[in-house]
């Protein structure tokens, strides 16, 4: 559905954005991950025909953002991360211009601009002014207007910056609704929210392209460790033989618990699972298992990695 291939900017001697690809397939939502100034906002606008790319193509539907813009944008809603409001009109007047901006037909435009407003829950504001309106207000307001038209693809540039934790949820919650009818693209510095909204995750930095796979694939496909962590009591040199013995485990390490008990943290390859075998060999040792957990690897966790891995 929508295609980038190789997309350059270059202001200068400085590439805001260096050769990024990649495909997005409908009925998912996409975030484009990265800390400020990665080129999230660059691609963003660049997709969108907001601006032109150095080189590269842009493909929506099979036609080209920049050859076919207009066949290109009926296919796109975009809600920048300052939202394009004109705060002396009232939501339903602002709205009205949208549909005439996108061609919407007038016969239809009541019904659209309704049908829209319901969707975001701004129907019962219709005749207040823009700029009365609280913050989150302002942004759902935003997000009608790049829905307008019914486009496949709604494109979303760090949709909840500004708002109150309350505004967030919410804003999130409606991202996930918009989800399940469109195929959505966000773009964020925010981790919890990446984690929260997006199935597929792009990670960017310093204009490139470092990773992109499910949220839930990327720390297995980085080769990382996880943890195990265990309190239990026992005698400590048999704990350490058990554990010697197991080809899994890495690194492990006993401190003193509470208690008596003994603390147990177990580092191995993040594709082994060694609960139930560990525990069969613990208690055949008089070992007494207490509490046992595992410790993932976070999405933050694999940002981190990976921005660093870039950095060196």
């Amino acid at each position: 559905m929508l295609e980038v291939q190789n997309i350059v900017k270059t202001y200068g001697d400085v590439n805001a954005v260096n050769g990024i690809s990649f495909k997005v397939e409908p009925g998912k939502i996409y975030g484009l991950l990265g800390k400020n100034g990665a080129g999230k906002s660059t691609t963003m606008n660049i997709m969108t025909g907001y601006i032109g790319a150095t080189s590269g193509t842009v493909t929506i539907d099979g036609h080209d953002i920049f050859k076919e813009a207009g066949k290109a944008k009926k296919h796109i809603g975009y809600l920048p991360e300052i939202p394009p409001l004109y705060t002396d009109m009232t939501v339903y007047e602002y709205l009205e211009f949208c549909a005439q901006l996108k061609e919407v037909p007038k016969k239809e435009r009541d019904s659209v601009i309704y049908d829209v407003m319901t969707q975001v829950q701004i129907d019962d504001i219709e005749n207040r002014l823009i700029k009365n309106l609280s913050k989150g207000y302002k942004q759902r307001v935003g997000l009608a207007q790049a829905l307008i038209g019914y486009p496949d693809i709604i494109i979303l540039d760090e949709p909840t910056v500004g708002l109150d934790p309350s505004q967030m949820v919410e804003i999130r919650e409606l991202i996930k609704e918009l989800g399940k009818s469109h195929t959505v693209i966000l773009s964020s510095h925010i981790l919890s929210e990446i984690q929260a909204v997006c199935d597929y995750v792009f990670i960017i930095d310093n204009g490139r392209l470092i990773a992109s796979d499910y949220v839930e694939n990327l720390a297995s496909n980085l080769n990382s460790t996880t943890e195990l962590i265990l309190s239990v009591k026992g005698d400590e040199n048999s704990i350490r033989d058990i554990l010697e013995n197991i080809d899994a485990i890495s690194e492990f390490n006993i401190s003193n618990g509470e208690n008596g008990s003994l603390c147990l943290v177990l580092k191995m390859n993040s594709n082994s699972d060694i609960r139930e075998n560990l525990s069969m060999d613990l208690a055949k040792a008089g070992i007494v298992i207490l509490e046992m957990k595992e410790n993932k690897q976070s999405l933050e966790d694999v940002f981190i990695e990976l921005t660093e891995k870039e950095e060196n």
